[in-house]
């Protein structure tokens, strides 16, 4: 019988003309009627997935034969997309708004490549088909009119309103929030139509507003009562059996250490020293696989949702919390199973020893890191102090082997940013109340370290075993973008040494110790952190640039992550079996590839939801501080104007349209807008004075108005910014507002972060059916350029994590090189991740 690929590896062959399916089926040498008609079957199923293109002649071939490529489509406020092709090797590929045909946001498509480059970096083209739709439902707001209505989508990047026929209002008024299904799709001028089916409630209501985040991300908000029913068959306790096979560290000093406020403890740690003056570290993590076994309701469920994702007010867990918060959870004084990694490390914190085992566990205290960092730093209250006496010495030895283990990751390359986090206060009504900072005490530390290198220690080892496995891994940095933060850092008199357009991640850390407490060090921590890339899943160890690691996997956090979930039965098949049979190791190598791309992809919808509550929340917070003035740093500049960061992490936009001292010019590699007239600069890292102008929670977005800057102590080259300005306008870069506002860059419009200068006059005024508004209209103005947009220079490559603030930058710190709270340092991925932030 004719295999899919049978077909697919002859079409690709050099020698293959596109030919009719009578002449395919000469060549196949298809007798039968059965033969036939399954043959025919097949060949429709290629080109209903895009896989096999059907041209006019009715001859089938190959798009990539076809000067077609597939991919997904990348879509921006302002009309324009981009193909994200599935070959990674190939760039993306710019779509002008009227190019897109009628292809939406997330869209599996087909394009044509229809210009290049002089260079023939940057290309351009035009969508010949969608393949497959990603959107089916929309939240927005519902706007009446007599006889229809349309819906405003949440989602900038759905760049038409919905057409509402009267028949489908289905009870929805004026200015409710909605769920709306699809029913016909954009196409040419004609909208596209829905039909609400479900009302979320009014746009003022409570609630309402994180409600709608959910849905438009469609996170599921409640269990399967077929998931459920298999958790609560769960025992709540461990019974004899369950021991079978397992060591028993029951009588060893265990301890979990978490924020206050966690429920799902799912590592532990103990550490002690051996008469040779060894350490040996225990990391102990919750044998979530022995509860969640392959193929079953709990596992396809835990598949889907790839993560849990914490929202400002509530948490979206992975799993039901009768295993989250029960008995995985390694609450103290229970017994737990546990999937546990053993080091021994020498006096310079080397692995000396490791050993990888399912164990029995029970925890002698859940600690805290306030008490933590309160009993080693001796400001524990008396009865504090008193009640876990006894662990004294154990946390002591903590502090001591993180310390080297931290000595030793720096001295080997690794990069260690370290911005400011905050945590969103809000009351019983999820109204904020406060924004306060979370600081990265020793306790926070500690934990890091441990998880980090527990997961270098699983992934080597089960590389050099050659199983199916998934790893963490972080690419090295672009050659342009790291080549426009070289130059940018000789403004300060800084120099990156490496060998052409490479650099190790010793001397980037090298400069981060360089600048160290000087005034200079937010400005260039923050753009060398956009000149990197996004950490995400793979099933191979291509290494960790971030970490300087060679090894890296995510093994400490199955509760709330499915890839630790699955390296956990890869490593119970391979402790059980010992190696696998040709046909189990071929099973898991295909599926290897599906799960690391889905749990990148459900990383990056969680990562997205919680920057759009926090931005909410953020902006909600400062909804009644119209009129104040604050202190801040300028975080981005931009094209549009410049954005500002306060000292509670709340951002805002100081529009160029409002700074009428002078005609501003927008200079990518100054990251600075410089005056015409008065030659004033503002630039990144530069001290403000602002007043909070106007904020709107519906854009989630905070305008403020320049008051006073602070005298700049760092050097600008004033002549060589002028006159680089001058050589842009020249090559027609320049202008006011900067780059184009395509905001192009290839992947740097990756990542569906809304855009602050999208919204600009985007969504202003009602939109008539088949309308497109002004969102639509980006011009080929937009089109990209050599050397990347404003955004290139200015928001870096980090993937989706993309952003223009600094809060941004603090996610991608924490989820590139580490930390407990972020994503590396192996315990909640997306769980402390920052706000949602502008970008060009």
């Amino acid at each position: 019988m004719i295999q899919r690929n049978d077909i697919l590896e002859f079409m690709r062959e050099t020698a293959y003309k596109p030919m009719t399916y009578q002449e395919l089926e000469k060549h196949f040498e298809i007798n039968s009627a059965q033969e036939f008609k399954d043959f025919l079957k097949l060949l429709n199923e290629l080109e209903n997935e895009g896989l096999v293109l059907r041209t006019r002649t009715e001859r089938y071939g190959v798009p990539e034969r076809m000067n077609l490529l597939r991919g997904k489509l990348q879509a921006h406020a302002k009309g324009f997309g981009f193909l994200i092709p599935e070959d990674r090797d190939h760039p993306d590929v710019y779509i002008h708004a009227n190019d897109m045909g009628g292809a939406m946001n997330g869209d599996t498509i087909l394009v044509r490549i229809t210009a290049k480059s002089a260079a023939g970096g940057k290309l351009e083209g035009e969508v010949v088909r969608v393949v497959s739709r990603a959107i089916t439902q929309i939240v927005g707001l519902f706007q009446m009119n007599e006889g229809y209505a349309f819906v405003l989508p949440d989602d900038k990047r759905v760049v038409r309103d919905i057409f509402i026929p009267k028949e489908a209002f289905n009870g929805a008024m004026d200015g409710h929030k909605v769920v709306v299904r699809l029913v016909t799709y954009p196409e040419g001028r004609a909208a596209a139509e829905g039909e609400v089916i479900e009302i979320l409630g009014h746009k003022n209501d409570p609630g309402v507003d994180i409600i709608s985040i959910i849905r438009k991300h469609q996170l599921p908000e409640s269990f399967p009562d077929e998931v459920l029913e298999e958790a609560t068959a769960v025992p709540e306790t461990i019974a004899e059996p369950d021991l079978a096979g397992r060591r028993d560290l029951r009588h060893k000093r265990i301890v979990t250490i978490d924020g206050e406020d966690a429920k799902d403890l799912d590592d532990a740690v103990n550490v002690e020293r051996l008469e040779n003056g060894n350490y040996v570290l225990g990391v102990h993590i919750a044998d979530v696989s022995y509860y969640v076994t392959e193929g079953s309701p709990l596992d396809r469920e835990a598949y889907n949702r790839g993560c849990s994702v914490y929202l400002v007010d509530r948490v979206i867990p992975m799993l039901p919390h009768r295993l989250s918060n029960g008995i995985c959870s390694l609450n103290p004084q229970v017994d737990r199973l546990t999937m546990s990694c053993e080091m021994e490390f020498d006096a310079g914190a080397n692995v000396v020893r490791h050993d990888i085992f399912t164990s029995v566990i029970k925890t002698s205290e859940r600690m805290t890191y306030t008490n933590v960092r309160k009993l080693l730093t001796d400001e524990a209250e008396p009865d504090v102090a008193e009640k876990y006496a006894y662990l004294m010495d154990d946390f002591r030895l903590m502090e001591e082997l993180a310390g080297k283990l931290r000595n030793r990751r720096m001295k080997r390359g690794a990069i260690d940013f370290d911005f400011q986090e905050s945590k969103i206060l809000v009351d019983e009504n999820g109204k904020p109340t406060d924004i306060i900072k979370r600081d990265r005490t020793i306790a926070e530390q500690i934990i890091e370290e441990f998880m980090l290198a527990a997961n270098e220690t699983v992934a080597e080892h089960f590389h050099w075993l050659k199983v199916p496995f998934l790893y963490r891994i972080h690419e090295d940095p672009d050659s342009e973008k790291l080549t426009h933060f070289m130059e940018f850092i000789t403004n300060f008199g800084y120099v990156v040494r490496g060998k052409g357009n490479t650099v190790h991640p010793r001397a980037l850390q090298s400069l981060l110790e360089e600048i160290k407490g000087t005034k200079e060090e937010t400005v260039i921590s923050t753009v060398m952190l956009r000149s990197m890339k996004q950490a995400k899943y793979d099933a191979h160890s291509t290494g960790h640039f971030g970490l300087a690691a060679e090894f890296y996997s995510h093994f400490t956090s199955p509760i709330r992550r499915y890839p630790d979930l699955i390296i956990h039965r890869v490593i119970r098949e391979v402790l059980e079996q010992g190696n696998m049979d040709d046909k189990r190791h071929e099973y898991l190598s295909a599926r290897m590839d599906d799960i690391a791309k889905q749990s990148s992809e459900r990383e990056r919808v969680a990562v997205d939801a919680e920057r759009e509550t926090e931005a909410l929340k953020k902006a909600e917070f400062m909804l009644d501080k119209v009129g104040e003035e604050f202190e801040g740093l300028i975080s981005s500049v931009t094209g549009f104007g410049i954005f500002v960061e306060l000292d509670n992490t709340v951002e805002g936009l100081i529009r160029l349209s409002d700074m009428h001292d002078d005609y501003y010019h927008y200079h990518e590699a100054q990251h600075a807008l410089i005056g015409e007239r008065t030659s004033r600069i503002y630039r990144l890292g530069d001290e403000v004075k602002v007043r909070v102008a106007r904020v709107s929670t519906e854009e989630h977005t905070i305008d403020f108005e320049l008051v006073d800057m602070k005298p700049r102590k760092q050097k600008v080259s004033l002549v060589d910014a002028l006159n680089s300005v001058r050589r842009d306008k020249q090559r027609g870069r320049g202008g006011r507002g900067g780059a184009p506002a395509a905001a192009g860059g290839g992947r740097n419009a990756r990542g569906g972060d809304r855009e602050r200068g999208a919204a600009e006059g985007a969504r202003s005024g009602r939109r008539s059916k088949g309308g497109t508004g002004a969102a639509a209209a980006a011009g080929k103005s937009g089109r990209p350029r050599k050397g990347g947009s404003s955004a290139a220079a200015a928001a870096g490559a980090a993937g989706a994590t993309r952003g223009t603030g600094v809060d941004a930058a603090k996610s991608r710190a924490l989820e590139t090189v580490g930390g407990k709270a972020g994503g590396e340092g192996g315990r909640t991925g997306p769980r402390r991740r920052k706000k949602k932030v502008a970008k060009k």
